[in-house]
């Protein structure tokens, strides 16, 4: 049996809306991953050990509230910090294209905005995690 996709959902930042995430959230269960939901207002360092100790492989980051330039680069550096390189990091929110380019240039796998398809979000990351042997 292939073992489940493990994603870590989170909601960074002082964000209060997290109904997207929830949504993504049973979608990745639905489709077959095992999710592990944060909550709202994690800190960069909250989510990060969240990752380390739930082994996830992809990271699924909600942002509405604008601060994603300040909060990505810095999950991206901790994770570095970490040697956690094969975590996949994927950015969902109301993010402009121009920062969505910037975003993907730092390291993350994709950026979806606002209509993007679930069963797109969940092609992506199916296939983009590498399943260990």
């Amino acid at each position: 049996m292939v073992p489940r996709i493990r994603v870590l959902v989170a909601k960074a930042g002082l964000d209060g809306h997290d109904r997207g995430a929830k949504v993504i959230a049973r979608a990745l269960r639905d489709a077959g991953m095992e999710v592990i939901y944060t909550g709202l207002r994690q800190s960069p360092e909250m989510i990060v050990n969240a990752a380390l100790q739930e082994d996830v492989q992809v990271i699924g980051l909600s942002i509405l509230s604008g601060a994603h330039n300040a909060i990505v680069p810095r999950i991206l550096e901790l994770l570095r910090e970490k040697e956690m390189d094969d975590v996949l990091v994927v950015v969902g929110g109301t993010i402009p294209d121009g920062d969505a380019a910037e975003l993907k240039q730092m390291g993350v796998a994709a950026v979806f905005q606002p209509g993007a398809a679930l069963g797109a979000i969940v092609d992506f990351i199916r296939g983009s995690v590498r399943q260990p042997l």
